[in-house]
């Protein structure tokens, strides 16, 4: 009698586990539907606020290539971006770690040009890779996403991505507006992004929040260029970094062209030339701009308001360096190039042997012994403390370094 007893519990039990289950899957949402193909992918656009799931790598072999996101297909104009400037994608595209490649798109009059015109509201694109791409527009470009509302993670691009303003090498213009927020997270760039205004090696113009993503490629244009992003329009970087070389005419920065939002927690390596208004980090910090713990060691090359981190300074710098040999005319300085009435610099601080200054418009100049000395910005109230090794991490603290050996360095970073 208990045995049968015991039997009918496990049956009971296994009844209420599969019921459980079924109810769980039930709330889970409609199943996302299949893009195998250019096909499938082209029919995204026939229903904008879908589920959607990648199930394989897309390239100029796969069916549809030829006819609708290759050189010859839409009479030379390559892929139709999905969706409008008023037609966003509100749905969920997941890449499921796959690539689009060789998407080839040459509308060089065309606002809003890339994979997707825009992503709003709850929006979501992510773990996918735009590769080999060859993209031409004219305002709001990008590679994956034009215009971006929604929420963009786990992405990258490689290839060529050309346009003229808000040029962006997987973003062109990340937005904030009533019920959007726009936001770019754990994404890179390897790509070359080449515009005329507002030109980023990740995004062009960004309004939202930028983080844990970084830029390698090349980035090219004439005002308000940054390896990372071209014009941080009261946006926040967050956690970025950027080793893109970065030329440029006027707002070139190694990090961000222009910054009257936040950058923190971020730096930069690559070489940054550009005439007026360049910085290892950010050419131009804005009134309301905040740099705070954040450094560059990338050269720096201009002709006025050149900086190894900031070339002009509105409003706050702190605890903060740069390292980077700097070159220019005028208002040249090892860490800010100009300092303008009412902008702040503190506890932040620059080599004058590798930088080649003696002097900045803010900031402290130490030689490269006191700046692989942890008592340097300890005593400036810095969150530091020394490692073992340059491979180590103690992300309790803002700050490591081997002491006497290396300069500072972001727990965080790689």
């Amino acid at each position: 009698m208990l045995g049968k007893l015991n039997c009918y519990l496990k049956r009971l039990g296994i009844l209420l586990i599969t019921a459980a289950l079924i109810a769980g899957m039930a709330g889970c949402g409609p199943t996302p539907i299949q893009i195998n193909d250019w096909y499938d992918l082209d029919a995204v656009r026939d229903n904008l606020d879908g589920s959607y799931i990648l199930m394989n790598d897309l390239d100029s072999t796969t069916p549809g290539y030829e006819e609708l996101a290759g050189p010859a297909a839409n009479g030379g104009k390559g892929w139709q971006p999905i969706g409008g400037i008023h037609a966003h994608f509100t749905g969920t595209f997941d890449g499921h770690g796959h690539e689009i490649h060789d998407l080839f798109i040459n509308r060089p009059d065309e606002l809003g040009v890339a994979l997707f015109v825009s992503v709003y509201s709850s929006g979501i694109i992510k773990d996918v890779g735009v590769v080999n791409v060859i993209i031409t527009g004219d305002a709001s470009v990008g590679s994956l996403v034009a215009i971006n509302g929604g929420n963009v993670s786990n992405s990258y691009f490689s290839g060529s991505v050309i346009g003229y303003h808000s040029v962006g090498g997987l973003v062109g213009v990340n937005l904030v507006e009533v019920n959007y927020d726009g936001t770019v997270s754990d994404s890179y760039s390897t790509g070359n992004v080449n515009g005329q205004d507002d030109v980023g090696g990740l995004v062009g113009s960004n309004h939202g929040t930028v983080s844990y993503s970084y830029s390698t490629g090349g980035v090219t244009g004439n005002e308000l260029v940054g390896g990372l992003v071209g014009d941080n329009r009261e946006g926040t970087l967050s956690y970025c970094y950027s080793i893109a070389s970065v030329t440029g005419y006027a707002g070139v920065g190694g990090l961000a062209g222009y910054s009257d939002g936040t950058v923190s927690n971020s730096y930069s390596s690559g070489n940054v030339a550009g005439d007026w208004g360049v910085g290892g980090l950010v050419a131009n910090n804005g009134l309301d701009g905040t740099v705070s713990n954040c450094y560059s060691t990338g050269s720096v090359t201009g002709e006025d308001d050149v900086g190894g981190l900031v070339g002009s300074n509105s409003d706050t710098v702190d605890n903060s360096y740069s390292t980077g040999n700097v070159t220019g005319n005028s208002n040249v300085g090892g860490l800010i190039g100009y300092n303008w009435t009412g902008g702040t610099v503190s506890n932040s601080f620059w080599d004058i042997e590798t930088s080649g200054q003696a002097t900045s418009d803010g900031g402290t100049g130490n030689n490269t012994t006191e700046m692989q000395d942890i008592t340097t910005f300890s005593l400036a109230g810095w969150n530091i403390i020394a490692v073992g090794g340059s491979g180590e991490r103690n992300p309790v603290y803002i700050w490591n370094i081997v002491n006497n050996v290396t300069y500072p360095f972001l727990s965080w970073q790689p």
